[in-house]
């Protein structure tokens, strides 16, 4: 028993974990990072929002009706987690353990040996005893929501996801299979392969930003194509009038001169 004790002991002194939600100007944002061995190994940056369903008993005191129970991952919250070379995770707990939200990471070689990472798996746990956000809850208790067969935020090995815009799971609850439904946005997250502590590496954008970065830029982009055709057009159709000119006729006759 002791051994185990000592590399309980070693394990807590190698690896920690940082709670940087200071730092964001952000009020809704929260960082955080999981270091080990004196370097950064994981880190997300996101604000993140639920939705849960919950019973509550009708006024008839004899039907359920279903109540929305919604609120944010406080930038307070306390975390754990640990990193490995294919899988990784990140446990967020806040409310005195009435709350708890886990992320899982692993890494994969996809088509032509490309190597990504994803998430994997989210699970939430939620008790409807708590009362700030579960208000008269029916029968209430702990429950755990679970994603089914997750593959999300797919980005190349080396690389940080980045997206201003919402990214929403829905998680089936042992509540009577409820959906639960977890977005998140503003988000930053590498879970492998950070280069330099507390630094996220290169971006790797996702599809939703690119799409509404187009969609921003071609307005001005079929508009520089537009006045750039008009010029070419007045450019062409002066030349092509100074060619097609017809020129002033001068008499052959020297003598005519003199009439003029």
């Amino acid at each position: 028993f002791q051994p185990n004790l000592q590399l309980l002991a070693q394990r807590w002194r190698l690896q920690h974990w940082e709670n940087l939600s200071g730092l964001s100007t952000n009020p809704d944002k929260a960082i955080f990072a999981v270091r080990e061995n004196g370097t950064t190994c994981l880190m997300v940056e996101f604000a993140v929002r639920f939705l849960v369903p919950y019973d509550v008993l009708a006024l008839n005191g004899i039907d359920l009706i279903t109540e929305q129970a919604a609120f944010t991952l406080p930038r307070g919250a306390e975390i754990e987690g640990k990193c490995g070379s294919t899988e990784s995770e990140i446990h967020i707990t806040w409310n005195n353990n009435a709350y708890t939200l886990r992320i899982y990471f692993s890494k994969e070689f996809r088509d032509k040996g490309i190597e990504v990472w994803k998430i994997s798996k989210v699970q939430f746990l939620y008790d409807t005893s708590e009362t700030s956000h579960f208000i008269n809850a029916y029968n209430p208790g702990k429950h755990t929501a679970n994603t089914h067969r997750l593959s999300a935020l797919v980005t190349p090995a080396g690389l940080s996801y980045v997206c201003l815009a919402q990214q929403t799971l829905t998680l089936i609850s042992t509540d009577h299979q409820k959906g639960v439904t977890v977005s998140m946005y503003d988000t930053q997250i590498q879970p492998f392969d950070i280069a330099s502590d507390f630094m996220f590496s290169e971006p790797y954008k996702c599809i939703t930003d690119q799409r509404e970065r187009l969609e921003e830029t071609l307005p001005l982009i079929l508009g520089f194509i537009l006045a750039l055709i008009i010029v070419i057009t007045l450019t062409v159709y002066h030349f092509h009038l100074k060619l097609t000119a017809i020129p002033p006729q001068l008499p052959r006759d020297r003598s005519m001169y003199k009439n003029m």
